[in-house]
């Protein structure tokens, strides 16, 4: 029996705004979002969908968040982090 591989290594490049919308959210809220970025990372688990037109990217959802982001080669770039309700608008 063969060991499952080990999903690619990938950079996560967090935009100035993301990064500023992430803080103002409460701290344990923010880390669980951090575990869903990061569980998505490492084992590509979690509800990640591909944004339709005009919106251009991925959403991940992190139970009442969603974090965009954009996929190029072995990066991500993470340009936003918002609450469901405002997400979208």
């Amino acid at each position: 029996m063969t060991e499952p591989t080990a999903p690619q290594r990938v950079g996560v490049l967090w935009s100035p705004e993301a990064r500023a919308q992430l803080r103002a959210i409460d701290r344990d809220q923010a880390l669980q979002i951090l575990y869903c970025v990061s569980r998505y990372l490492t084992d590509r688990i979690g509800d990640v969908k591909k944004l339709k037109l005009p919106l251009t990217g991925l959403r991940l959802r992190c139970g009442d968040y969603r974090v965009f982001f954009d996929r190029k080669d072995n990066n991500i770039g993470i340009t936003a982090v918002r609450h469901r309700k405002d997400a979208y608008r």
